[in-house]
């Protein structure tokens, strides 16, 4: 079936060690790290990676303090990415706007912090913040962003683990070409190392990393990786189909070639690498493409010991049958598990490579693990290749949800 051709026409971001699409590659291609110590509720200083951008950038205060961090991440980069595409948003039909946010969890911050607030009153309920339901609803942060820019189309969060970077993207192809809406704010944002909780819980699963240099606290692939970085942040784009961005004379970042969301449906917590590789396959068949097309690679790998492995173990079947290895590399050795963010994120760091045609490696990687040595990794340095017309984007998560998106370079 011919698809209507759906492209990305611009970026807006936040990451630990960027606010801005030129920031953060320039931090990827030069081994900046944003991780750094922070204190954690109840848990004292564990690594962590947080944002710097200004939230009354696009925000008043009072907005900030009704809203969420979350609500407050998703604003500044929605509106960035409008501000990057060139798109006259005030003369649109607000009502053909869609929002699709990808977030792994929300509300469990303002809960915790109201929780810990009340009980410094003997639990009173007259202490207790009566903007507690709106801002803990699971479709707050797209709420926000449609409040914030007066769009009156669907609005509505994605929650799919650590996936929803990626399906936000792909929801928002599929509504595009349902002819839902003309325009789609679409991504993945996350507020995650604003809650103790999820530090606790991984901790508790022997899964939260430790290092005496925080910036060297996330390390996929190598040896003693011992566990994920929580981190917090946002990236949304503006997505349109091809034909309205051409019109308006758009740049094009890149064109959505194809995808595919499965399921594990064995554990709730430890991926299945034969899903995995299922999903990567079923994404080359819907692009119409083979392994030999793809020419970046960017692992979801989380920096966990038994996660990385069986992520390689996925990303060596699948592409088995490929003559040279396509060039494989990871973004969360330089920002953390940014959660709900992930996808989107580390999507947006490997655009600007169809320009430069370079690709950013793995940091942190002292002693490959043998278990994660597959041909194609980019390690500790950048690699420039002869050709990037290609990139595949993997994302999985808890519950075994599995999402791999393919981006091509736009050709007329």
């Amino acid at each position: 079936m011919k698809h209507t051709r759906i492209v990305i026409t611009g970026i807006g971001l936040t990451a630990p060690n960027g606010n801005n699409l030129a920031e953060f590659r320039h931090s990827l291609l030069n081994g900046v790290s944003g991780i750094a110590m922070t204190e954690v509720r109840f848990m004292g200083q564990w690594p962590a990676g947080m944002c710097k951008f200004d939230p009354l950038k696009y925000q008043k205060k009072k907005d900030v303090r009704i809203g969420t961090r979350a609500g407050s991440i998703s604003i500044y980069c929605a509106r960035e990415a409008l501000a990057d595409s060139g798109i006259a948003f005030e003369t649109r039909d607000k009502s053909r706007v869609g929002v699709y946010l990808g977030i792994t969890e929300h509300g469990n911050v303002e809960t915790e912090n109201e929780v810990y607030n009340i009980s410094k009153f003997n639990y009173d309920t007259k202490f207790w913040s009566h903007h507690h339901n709106p801002r803990t609803v699971a479709n707050s942060p797209a709420g926000e962003v449609s409040l914030n820019l007066g769009s009156t189309g669907p609005a509505y969060t994605i929650g799919a683990a650590c996936a929803a970077g990626n399906i936000g993207l792909i929801h928002a192809a599929q509504m595009l070409r349902l002819n839902e809406v003309d325009l789609a704010i679409a991504g993945g944002v996350s507020e995650s190392p604003q809650t103790f909780g999820i530090f606790a819980g991984f901790k508790s699963q022997n899964a939260l990393a430790t290092h005496a240099d925080p910036t060297k606290a996330s390390r996929p692939f190598d040896k003693a990786r011992n566990g994920i970085v929580i981190s917090e942040g946002g990236c949304i784009y503006t997505i349109e189909r091809l034909e309205d961005a051409v019109a308006r004379g758009a740049k094009i970042y890149g064109e959505i070639a194809g995808y595919c969301v499965n399921s594990d449906a064995t554990d709730y917590v430890l991926p299945n690498p034969e899903r995995q590789a299922e999903c990567v396959q079923k994404a080359l068949m819907n692009a119409g493409m083979t392994v030999d097309d793809i020419d970046i690679v960017n692992t979801h790998a989380t920096s966990t010991p038994q996660g990385d492995i069986q992520e390689c173990q996925a990303i060596a079947k699948a592409f088995h049958a490929r003559r040279e290895p396509p060039a494989i590399n990871n973004t969360k050795s330089f920002i953390g598990h940014t959660m709900g963010a992930a996808g989107a994120l580390e999507l947006a760091g490997n655009l600007p490579s169809f320009d430069d045609l370079t690709v950013h490696p793995t940091i942190n990687v002292d002693e490959l693990d043998p278990q994660c040595d597959i041909p194609g990794l980019i390690l500790n340095t950048p690699k420039v290749v002869k050709r990037v017309d290609a990139i595949l984007n993997n994302s999985f998560g808890m519950l075994g949800i599995n999402s791999t998106l393919i981006i091509k370079r736009y050709r007329t």
